[in-house]
């Protein structure tokens, strides 16, 4: 049955903007591998895997083992990898940042998340099955199918975490198949001597005007940690990369992007060893480590390699190891007896780190204002050349580099610049390469997502904008993600809560009209350390929200194969000044001062309740560049909402103002005063911010009336 003739035709327009979806932009997808011809097609972009798969099938006959799984993960956990552990990428050729193979002698595959299904297609050749679900037990599956009970599957616990271990493990018992770790790592040695090499840069101390603690400081408190812990372990084990550089004050370059060096630590309650291509030291920071000497503030020094038998020995005696499961790999946890172990999921240098002290706060809020110059001036410079057509996503990326690069203390980027305009940036992952790259275009959406390395901070923001025309679709679609961003920012909440108990605060404008996105709200970030700084977030796996944690705040809205709406922020948590009624016995408001109050509003403290609960907390924004005005429906926001907008972009002024004139950037000055110009508050929706007004709400409106109307 037709709608009723009520039904307003321009109702039935919005609503077919709001639901339909393009094409999957077959220009920017296609040329993937064809396996089903003969001979089969491969596109340019596929690496011939041929020698290399059968090169470790020798390798696996040789030792007996029937399949061989192959993590994407070094022996650290760590989220970004080198190009010598980059195992996966050189079998495979696939060089997404997630995903497993298994070969057996007969066949091979390719497990990874949807993000990364058709970059795996280009980049495959037809030795390799691509499955597309990416839960253990369907690898496990696939292994029981193709190798026989009795057979071997061998892996290098090395390079596989505890959980993923046991994952593994259970998946497999009872089948008659033997999970066999091996430690010779067998990608490495059909790698040879083509593997890339370990690194070889210097190992630094950062200058103590960058530390918000001495390392010894740092070690005296873990110490104290030990000795106050109900069970009083020996010692902590500390695998992950990050925890290591964090303790001592010392950075590298092993890992792209992240400023740290291969190691382990071993912290007892009377000696430190540190496990570290020892020649890499630079002489002042051997200095610093050895000053202590003899003591227990005497760091020894022992070779990186030298970490899982000099384990293996010290549990031989009535020792307690503690240690963060997330970060350890099986084939350390293995080591340890399980009676002299004390697990949890982070240790307790992670958890330490996590919580920023008063200087490395300061040092943090120093090093966004120099990067929000940087990006401000990136953002005049494609205001003033993308209407000329001379700027590509590539280009574009590299000037930000560029541009942050020129930044007192800066090190460098955080991550691979995300430049993405039109199409590409509903990809979340998308990153530019040379001779592949879109032109910026005054009549398409530009997503930067963007970060620096500096030796007071680590920074990451992105900021979506658009040059010319937006539909009313683009426009409404960047404003509830403002909004988003804006009610998660503005939040006060209890002390101890959990990031993913108030991460659908983020959520919620977008749900509203039926709308949501498909990643995480945000992630921790360190002092010039990892751009992703667990445990901090807004994840089932993070740790509740303490003052003194930073996050990012990043919703989006991803419309495939048209264009892509990302917001990012970094927020301190932070003690909220929050005004408590004071109830008085006589049942009227009463000030603290026990004083009868007026019928009005009632007097008030601040911070803490009288029952003496902990202040409850909120969140500082401390990214300060301003969001794109032309994609702002400020008829959507509710006062409230443009209070904290205005706010905000007072602190702007009052924070990156006087930098902008004191690096002499008088047109940026300028840009920054109009795009911080105060929104009207006569033009805000008189809602509490979750209001329905706009083209999305009315065609969610009407797909819901629809279905009933036609039946």
């Amino acid at each position: 049955m037709r709608p009723p003739l009520w039904i307003p035709a321009w109702l039935l327009l919005l609503h077919g903007c709001a639901t339909a979806r393009l094409p999957q932009a077959a220009n920017a997808r296609t040329d993937i591998r064809d396996c089903s011809t003969d001979p089969p097609y491969l596109p340019p972009t596929a690496t011939d895997t041929t020698a290399r798969v059968l090169a470790l099938r020798g390798a696996m006959q040789a030792l007996g083992a029937q399949a061989y799984v192959v993590p994407a993960t070094d022996a650290h956990m760590s989220e970004y990898i080198s190009a010598r552990d980059a195992r996966l990428g050189w079998l495979t050729g696939f060089t997404g940042s997630a995903g497993t193979a298994v070969v057996t002698q007969d066949k091979a595959a390719l497990w990874t998340d949807s993000r990364y299904w058709t970059q795996a297609e280009r980049q495959l050749d037809c030795n390799w099955e691509l499955q597309r679900m990416t839960w253990i037990e369907s690898i496990a599956m696939w292994i029981l199918e193709a190798v026989p009970v009795g057979g071997n599957i061998s892996l290098d616990p090395f390079l596989f975490s505890i959980d993923t271990w046991n994952s593994y493990r259970q998946a497999l018992q009872g089948s008659g198949r033997i999970l066999l770790p091996i430690e010779t790592n067998l990608v490495d040695q059909v790698w040879g001597d083509q593997r890339p090499p370990a690194g070889s840069g210097e190992i630094y101390s950062l200058p103590e005007e960058f530390t918000g603690s001495s390392w010894q400081e740092k070690v005296a408190r873990i110490r104290q940690e030990m000795e106050q812990h109900v069970r009083h372990p020996t010692a902590v084990l500390l695998s992950g990369l990050e925890e290591t550089a964090w303790l001592f004050n010392l950075r590298g370059d092993d890992i792209p992007y992240n400023p740290v060096f291969y190691s382990y630590t071993l912290l007892t309650n009377t000696s430190i060893s540190l496990f570290v291509g020892e020649q890499r030291l630079a002489p002042a920071a051997r200095s610093s480590l050895r000053a202590g000497c003899p003591g227990p503030l005497c760091v020894e020094l022992r070779e990186y390699g030298q970490a899982p038998e000099h384990l293996r020995q010290y549990v031989q005696g009535n020792v307690t190891v503690w240690l963060g499961t997330e970060y350890t790999t099986y084939g350390l946890y293995s080591l340890i007896p399980q009676e002299k172990l004390l697990e949890d999921s982070y240790s307790p240098v992670m958890l330490a780190k996590a919580v920023k002290n008063s200087r490395e706060q300061d040092l943090l809020r120093a090093a966004h204002v120099r990067d929000a110059v940087a990006v401000i001036q990136y953002l005049l410079w494609l205001e003033k050349t993308v209407p000329q057509g001379e700027v590509d996503e590539f280009l574009g990326a590299q000037r930000m580099d560029a541009l942050r690069q020129a930044q007192e203390h800066s090190r460098g980027p955080s991550f691979q610049s995300i430049s993405a305009s039109g199409l590409n940036a509903a990809l979340a992952h998308y990153s530019p390469s040379n001779g592949s790259s879109r032109q910026l275009s005054v009549d398409e959406m530009y997503l930067a997502d963007t970060g620096g390395q500096y030796l007071d901070g680590t920074t990451d923001i992105t900021r979506t904008v658009h040059w010319g025309t937006p539909t009313p679709l683009q426009k409404e679609a960047y404003t509830r993600v403002l909004m988003g961003n804006i009610d998660l920012s503005r939040l006060i909440f209890p002390p101890n809560t959990a990031g993913r108990v108030i991460e659908s605060f983020a959520r919620r404008p977008l749900w509203n009209v039926g709308l949501n996105y498909g990643h995480g709200t945000g992630h921790g970030i360190g002092n010039f350390l990892s751009v992703h700084e667990w445990p901090v977030g807004f994840q089932s796996n993070n740790v509740p929200l303490t003052a003194g944690m930073f996050t990012s705040i990043e919703p989006g809205y991803y419309q495939d194969g048209e264009f892509g709406i990302r917001i990012e922020d970094i927020a301190l948590v932070v003690e909220a000044q929050t005004e408590v009624p004071q109830w008085g016995r006589a049942g009227g408001w009463h000030s603290a001062g026990g004083t009868k109050a007026g019928l009005g509003a009632p007097n008030t403290t601040s911070a803490q309740h009288q029952s003496g609960e902990n202040p409850f907390l909120t969140f500082e924004v401390v990214s300060l560049v301003p969001y794109d005005r032309n994609l702002i429906d400020i008829s959507l926001l509710s006062p409230e909402q443009v209070r904290y907008l205005n706010t905000y972009y007072e602190s702007i002024r009052a924070r990156v103002g006087p930098e902008l004139q004191r690096q002499q950037l008088q047109e940026e000055y300028d840009w920054l005063q109009r795009s911080t110009e105060p929104f009207p508050l006569g033009r805000a929706a008189a809602t509490t911010g979750t209001g329905t007004t706009g083209v999305l709400a009315l065609a969610t409106l009407l797909s819901a009336l629809l279905p009933g109307l036609q039946a």
